[in-house]
């Protein structure tokens, strides 16, 4: 390491004037004020987007709306407000709600914004939310969401304070000193007024580079009142010749925290996959509890009619009292799990709303048509599997040992049942926690050469020159200073640091292979477990569409086996055993087929998430991907 000064002194005997000190003192006011608080928010947010485009577009391909300031009017506060729910205080309401406490910086801010998303939405009754509509509410109104994009931009603000450290930095300083010497055979009393001003600058290879330009005042306020003037100027530049030398490990923290920004959009993007998916699973989950209120509903109905009907028939002597009673309980049993099926419901509605950042108490209630769109297709099935007859397929004993179970295979496939390997390649293309992982091996790699750096020896060489001299109290009956190249104290050292004692640096360098094989095995764990998400996401997707099969023929025969207790029934072959049987038995099949249904899109948004390919935009809202399109 090399250091060395260069100062100069300048001294001349000049009084200041009254406008000189006016002007001075306007100056040293101006640079007290400094900025405004609101203005360095705006220029550190104007920075801190900058990066954000920048990265963005490094981590995506793309540049899209970014930011952290959630509008004022949000569905939440909306809701609040337009329902009169219960609320503690104006933090509920948000922080532009707050009351300005004593010494607040900014007036007015965080201020009132519009621009929120679902705005067209009357709070004043019962809001319908339809499932794109939970994702763009999601997407304003999550309080997790707001904190993964409040990381993002702290790594952001991170890396603009890495390349603020090469940068130029300016400093300036003013001091007064008063002093009084009452020691000797009289009182000596003065003042020193000095002032400062100068740049500094890291260079990328180690070299600082540090210059100053000074001012004194010196005042004897006794014996006369002498004054005396200095200027100065100080350059001084230091540069590392062994440890610590070198671009690479100069710029190491710079090169980390370039990477930490695009490491958070690669988690950010992810965690809006998973968000959107999570979304989507929870509403169809309260979609599927309200289908089963409504079966629930209609076997209870059921039910009622069932225990009614048994009355008559043991008054008229065509069944006994003991059948009555068991369509009495059968029937109390029926208002019982109606009664379980609204409140869980209602429990997970509740849920949903905490989950999208709203108020479990808010009047909402989700689109029953989302999950009639997805029962269409399966009751189609139902209708084939309706014209099933009881006659099909007699099977004899000799037949029966013939008999060969197949496998469900993907003759039926949907869309998104795509051949492992191709859905394995998919996913390591555009799974981004494996491009984070991989880049993490790659930040070990450096961590490696950095650790092995600080093991060198360590030479500085320092020199030093000084030229002149300053003036104080003691000195202002000196004459004054003059510059003379020739006159001066000049000194240099040469101290070498031999590399004897580097136990703590042998210990960080034998961890950080440590911590480079085990970035190596995460990238192998993650390889093996998304490999088994794949294939698990395919083998659910295989189950849930073949469940769908079954349920739907199930149902059909539910169905039909009611109707047929029910005509057994009048004529007096049946018991009312047998029509209890049938009806728990349909009730059982139409909620097996709704949650089967459900299951089969969730598997097809999993697959998607689990191969990442589901887009999802700055909106919260998603694009789904199409095999057959790409």
């Amino acid at each position: 390491m090399i250091n060395f000064g260069y100062k100069t002194l300048i001294c001349r005997y000049l009084k200041p004037t009254r406008t000189s000190i006016v002007l001075a003192t306007l100056l040293i006011c101006y640079f007290l004020g400094g900025c405004s608080p609101a203005k360095y928010r705006e220029d550190i947010d104007k920075t801190a987007g900058q990066i954000l485009s920048e990265k963005q577009y490094q981590a995506t391909g793309k540049v899209g709306k970014f930011t952290i300031n959630r509008p004022s009017d949000i569905l939440r506060k909306r809701l609040l407000k337009g329902q009169n729910l219960p609320m503690t205080g104006p933090a509920s309401l948000g922080a532009e709600c707050l009351e300005e406490i004593e010494h607040w910086p900014e007036e007015g801010y965080p201020n009132v914004t519009t621009g929120g998303k679902i705005t067209n939405i009357d709070v004043n009754d019962r809001v319908a939310v339809t499932l794109v509509e939970a994702l763009q509410i999601g997407a304003y109104n999550s309080f997790e969401y707001q904190t993964r994009k409040e990381d993002i931009f702290q790594t952001a603000l991170n890396l603009e304070l890495e390349r603020d450290e090469f940068r130029n930095s300016f400093f300036a300083q003013i001091q007064n000193l008063v002093s009084t010497d009452t020691r000797g055979d009289r009182t000596v009393s003065g003042t020193v007024t000095s002032g400062s001003v100068g740049i500094s600058r890291r260079f990328m290879n180690g070299a600082e580079v540090t210059s100053a330009i000074g001012i004194d005042f010196a005042n004897l306020l006794t014996n006369g009142g002498e004054f005396s003037r200095g200027l100065s100027a100080d350059l001084s530049v230091t540069i590392p010749l062994l440890r610590g030398s070198g671009r690479h490990i100069v710029t190491e923290p710079l090169i980390q925290a370039e990477r930490n920004v695009i490491y958070a959009f690669w988690d950010f993007e992810q965690f809006k996959k998973d968000f959107a998916v999570d979304v989507a699973t929870n509403y169809l989950s309260v979609l599927q509890q309200l289908d089963q209120i409504q079966n629930s509903e209609a076997d209870y109905l059921s039910r009622i009619d069932t225990a009614r009907r048994s009355r008559r028939l043991s008054d008229a002597g065509r069944i006994k009292e003991i059948e009555v009673d068991q369509a009495v309980q059968q029937e109390l049993s029926a208002r019982q799990s109606w009664i379980r099926a609204i409140q869980s419901y209602k429990r997970q509605l509740d849920q949903f709303k905490i989950f999208l950042g709203l108020p479990p108490d808010a009047n909402i209630q989700l689109d029953p048509n989302e999950l009639k769109k997805l029962i269409g297709p399966a009751m189609q099935m139902i209708r084939q599997a309706e014209q099933i007859t009881s006659d099909e397929s007699a099977v004899t004993d000799e037949e029966q040992f013939l008999i060969q179970l197949m496998e469900p295979d993907y003759s039926n496939a949907g869309p998104y049942e795509i051949p492992e390997p191709n859905a394995i390649q998919l996913a390591f293309f555009n799974r981004l926690d494996l491009k984070r992982a991989e880049g993490q091996v790659y930040d070990a790699q450096r961590a490696v050469v950095v650790a092995a750096d600080a093991l060198r020896a360590e030479l500085t060489l320092l020199g030093d020159a000084s030229i002149g001299s300053t003036r104080g109290i003691g000195s202002t009956g000196l004459p004054n200073a003059t510059f003379v190249a020739n006159e001066g104290i000049f000194s240099s050292l040469v101290t070498l640091d031999l590399p004897l004692e580097r136990t703590l640096e042998a210990v960080n360098y034998r961890n950080s292979y440590i911590t480079l094989e085990r970035n190596v095995r995460d990238v192998q764990t993650l390889e093996d477990n998304i490999k088994f998400d794949i294939r698990n996401s395919l083998r659910n997707s295989l189950e849930a569409r073949e469940n769908m099969y079954i349920q739907a023929k199930a149902v059909a025969v539910a169905q039909k086996r009611v109707k047929s207790v029910n005509m057994f029934l009048d004529a007096g072959r049946a018991q009312i055993r047998d029509l209890l049987e049938a009806q728990d038995a349909l009730l059982s099949a139409q909620n097996a087929l709704t949650a089967a249904i459900v299951q089969y899109r969730i598997s097809e948004l999993n697959i998607q998430r689990d191969m990442g390919v589901l887009e999802v935009d700055e909106n919260g809202l998603w694009k789904e991907y199409f095999p057959e399109i790409n």
